[in-house]
């Protein structure tokens, strides 16, 4: 057995540096870098995030106008098909008519989907119509019979829009992402968030989140746990 020499010592003690050193260094706390920015499709479905919540103001409106007894306010059913008119119609669906859609059709996909979900965008907006005309009606949410339409057709628009998302979310937006390289992706990002602040100024998704937390308070369904169901 040979006795260590100089160059066996050498190399334990800076192996021994070394082990320390990457030890402090795991153990140091990265600096934390620039959040990554959200993408296209990403946005897209945090959106959709935003237009599901409102459909729940939607549904318990609906559940009111069936209960006698029960009041569905008006100033509730008023802002949220305002927000559906301006976050969800206005911006979002604008947004998937203009960047989303012809690129799938011209590049030969999708088509058959695109034709239900412009259908269904242009039946939308027909209903938010009719809802904000029920709200500034003295009689439309307290009459029997107008209550009984009105909670009908927030029924159809909620069942309409819970598929009409589903369907986008995924089918129709991974074929839009699988179009794309990812430097070109990345920029698509960048030019939805500035559609987005042109047309619903700056922080406008975080503005129509609170919106829609406000509505949620209004009606009492804000605590998530209240969704539970009791075993």
């Amino acid at each position: 057995m040979r006795n260590p020499g100089r160059r066996d010592v050498v190399s334990a003690v800076l192996l021994g540096s070394l082990g320390v050193a990457a030890t402090a260094l795991s153990a140091a706390p990265r600096p934390r870098g620039k959040p990554l920015a959200v993408n296209a499709t990403e946005d897209l479905m945090r959106e959709h995030g935003v237009i599901r919540r409102t459909l729940l103001v939607y549904d318990e409106l609906a559940r009111r106008l069936r209960t006698p007894g029960e009041t569905a306010p008006a100033e509730v059913l008023s802002q949220a098909a305002g927000l559906m008119a301006r976050f969800g119609e206005g911006y979002h669906e604008k947004l998937e008519e203009t960047e989303v859609f012809p690129p799938l059709v011209k590049a030969g996909q999708q088509k058959p989907l695109v034709d239900v979900l412009l259908a269904q965008h242009a039946a939308g907006r027909a209903l938010t119509q009719g809802f904000l005309a029920a709200a500034n009606s003295p009689d439309a949410l307290s009459k029997p019979d107008s209550r009984s339409r009105v909670a009908q057709q927030l029924t159809q628009f909620t069942r309409m829009y819970q598929a009409h998302a589903a369907r986008e979310d995924t089918v129709l937006f991974p074929a839009f992402r699988s179009l794309f390289a990812a430097k070109d992706f990345e920029a698509l990002g960048d030019r939805f968030e500035e559609q987005e602040h042109r047309l619903l100024g700056s922080d406008g998704f975080e503005k129509a989140l609170d919106e829609v937390a406000r509505l949620e308070r209004a009606l009492g369904i804000h605590d998530l746990a209240g969704f539970t169901p009791r075993t």
